[in-house]
């Protein structure tokens, strides 16, 4: 059965997190992906999300898959318990994720039933398509990338970072463009959408 723990910020959201996988942490394995991050200048939430992975008692597998070889990127998420893609550039993210074809191979590892969480960028990529957000992330990023098909694991479109002191004004618009024309699910940093097989739900 499918399980993601869709978050704005995984810092804020992580004791959310740790009901939402209803078993003990302690020494489960996470293949941590902080690709999008690698074209920002601000990433301190990529710390952060190491940071509660830790202090939830995980192992950390950190993996750019901008620079791994497939074959070892394809290893380490079947090996591990979990999945984790970082904020960022969601363009980036996408471009680097279809290159190594990596796209299939999580959405293969997510309808396995292997959970996976999203953070912001992370989050995004699992809508239908990830134009939308060009307001938020800057396309110029991602020059190699042919199409913004997203993975289409979920049927709606993730806004992050509503209210958001930085990044708010940024959401606004947004919603207001496209709250007519495509089903928009904005949530703060303290909210998360949790796909639990066909139930979705926030809080």
């Amino acid at each position: 059965m499918k399980k993601m723990f869709l978050s704005s910020s995984f810092a804020d959201s992580v004791n959310s997190f740790k009901n939402f996988a209803g078993m003990n942490l302690e020494n489960k394995s996470v293949t941590f992906i902080p690709t999008a991050s690698m074209v920002e200048e601000v990433t301190h939430h990529v710390d952060l999300a190491k940071e509660a992975f830790h202090n939830l008692g995980m192992n950390i597998f950190e993996l750019d898959i901008s620079k791994e070889s497939r074959e070892d990127i394809i290893q380490n998420l079947k090996n591990n318990d979990f999945i984790y893609i970082s904020g960022g550039n969601t363009f980036f993210l996408l471009q680097e994720l279809k290159k190594k074809s990596l796209d299939k191979v999580i959405i293969q590892e997510v309808n396995n039933g292997k959970m996976y969480i999203g953070e912001s960028a992370g989050t995004i990529i699992m809508a239908p398509n990830i134009e939308y957000i060009y307001l938020l992330d800057n396309k110029e990023k991602a020059p190699e990338l042919g199409s913004y098909q997203g993975l289409n694991e979920i049927n709606f479109y993730p806004v992050p970072h509503l209210q958001n002191d930085y990044l708010g004004g940024e959401v606004e618009q947004i919603i207001k463009k496209y709250q007519n024309k495509i089903e928009l699910l904005p949530i703060t940093d303290n909210q998360v959408i949790l796909v639990d097989g066909e139930k979705i739900s926030v809080i």
